[in-house]
């Protein structure tokens, strides 16, 4: 949600051209590449309250800090609102005040654990000196919305008027959530799409995985992914399913004229967001938008509208599995793992496609709608989630073994997926671990979450 805005270019004069622009995505497989995202919420530790951006201990004196391991601040209105270096990597806001890591474009889920790992102690030394901390779930346990400070981003500020007119828990999307993706790439357009169908289909035995967010203002909210739950309720124009992707004529094309039927929220032009929330990217192409009459967008401006969607899958010039909370660092490999494992190998990647096969869109629909409130424990036909996500990670575990990608003693990928085997094993979601915590030598309070699951 936070990337830095793009730049003006030239203007757009045919709609085959944002065809043809997210088909230069397309690499060989040698040149795949994979692209680790994650959020933090952002605490004091005195008294485990939301941080603001400003004052001494506030997150642009935190984002300032991190600029000694080489970082670049990227400023708005004179404030950092980002950072950037060489590589491609980012470390950006979320409006509620949650950091996020967006990685490098590496080769293997070795140097991508290995960067979340420095990325983490690099956060860990500036949070001691500043005394905040920093803790990963779907949703905030604790705080309620109106406690939250928005960051000082002006897309934010267009954002957060729109969000209400078209859902009812989209400013707790913004404010309250957290998340772990990845970014992965495709060969071709029928890569592509064979990707997308599987992830989509797939995206709930994720959420199901990675379910962390059991708590709204500091009670047991009576799902193991609330952060699941709030996406049904955001914006349906640009969230959720998309059954399209299942049916035949599916490819870049199709995906744009989805995508010029989402509304828009702004444009930037010399570094001002111009709010658009509600116009019509269509009316854009034509000329016709009336905030920019006469103009027509730019590559640019498509990128930045590609950003505004939030699909379970979403598609730029690469694609990103969306469906994950976020949690403790274990899982910040794993996510990644898992996705790669499935999708990098043609054998996995036909073996995924033969276990959905016969699945119906009103079948996935369902499973992403009860997915959240009861993860590996959701019946599906005559078995269930925890069974099918068993069968999801053999298959994943065979396409990392068959990359044959090895760390410096040796070890295959496989390895990052030890903690979601730990979770299919015992059959027990990250939530239900808070729970049993939480009813148990927590005794109800939720104070101890602050520093048992810090990172």
């Amino acid at each position: 949600m936070s990337g830095v805005p793009s730049q003006p270019g030239e203007p757009v004069t045919d709609v085959a051209q944002l065809a043809e622009h997210l088909e230069r995505g397309s690499r060989p497989p040698e040149q795949w590449r994979i692209g680790t995202e994650h959020e933090k919420f952002v605490h004091h530790l005195e008294d485990f309250s939301p941080v603001p951006y400003a004052g001494e201990r506030g997150i642009g004196a935190f984002l300032e800090g991190l600029v000694r391991f080489g970082w670049q601040p990227v400023h708005e209105d004179g404030r950092v609102i980002a950072l950037k270096r060489e590589g491609g990597a980012s470390v950006s806001l979320e409006p509620g005040g949650q950091v996020e890591l967006s990685g490098a474009q590496l080769e293997t889920l070795h140097e991508a654990c290995v960067e979340v790992r420095e990325h983490l102690q690099q956060v860990d030394t500036v949070a001691r000196e500043l005394q905040i901390g920093f803790s990963g779930f779907g949703f905030h346990p604790v705080w309620r919305r109106e406690q939250i400070p928005w960051m000082p981003k002006a897309r934010y500020g267009v954002m957060g008027r729109y969000m209400p007119k078209v859902g009812h828990l989209g400013l707790d999307m913004m404010l309250r959530t957290c998340t772990v993706q990845v970014n992965l790439d495709f060969s071709s357009e029928a890569d592509m799409v064979r990707k997308f169908r599987v992830g989509l289909a797939l995206q709930p035995i994720a959420t199901a995985l990675f379910a962390n967010s059991p708590f709204t203002n500091g009670q047991p909210n009576g799902y193991l992914s609330y952060r699941s739950r709030v996406w049904e309720d955001t914006d349906p124009d640009r969230c959720g399913m998309l059954d399209f992707v299942f049916e035949s004529g599916m490819g870049f094309e199709r995906y744009v004229d989805y995508v010029l039927d989402v509304p828009m929220y702004f444009v930037y032009r010399d570094g001002q967001y111009i709010d658009c929330a509600g116009e019509s990217f269509r009316d854009f192409m034509a000329g016709r938008l009336p905030q920019l009459p006469g103009e027509r967008p730019t590559l640019s401006d498509w990128d930045d509208h590609l950003t505004t969607l939030f699909p379970e899958v979403r598609l730029k010039q690469f694609l990103e599995m969306r469906g994950a909370d976020g949690g403790p660092w274990r899982g910040l490999c794993a996510l990644p793992a898992l996705w790669t494992g499935l999708l990098y190998d043609d054998a996995a990647l036909a073996a995924a496609e033969a276990l959905i096969r016969d699945w119906s869109v009103e079948e996935m629909r369902a499973l992403r709608h009860e997915v959240p409130r009861t993860a590996l424990h959701t019946p599906f036909r005559e078995t269930t989630v925890g069974a099918l996500a068993r069968e999801v990670l053999t298959i994943a575990s065979d396409g990392l073994r068959n990359r044959q990608r090895l760390d410096q003693r040796g070890r295959d990928e496989r390895r990052h997926l030890e903690r979601l085997w730990e979770i299919v094993d015992a059959g027990r979601t990250p939530a239900e671990d808070l729970l049993s915590a939480y009813h148990g030598r927590w005794g109800g309070s939720l104070d101890p979450i602050f520093t048992e699951y810090a990172y």
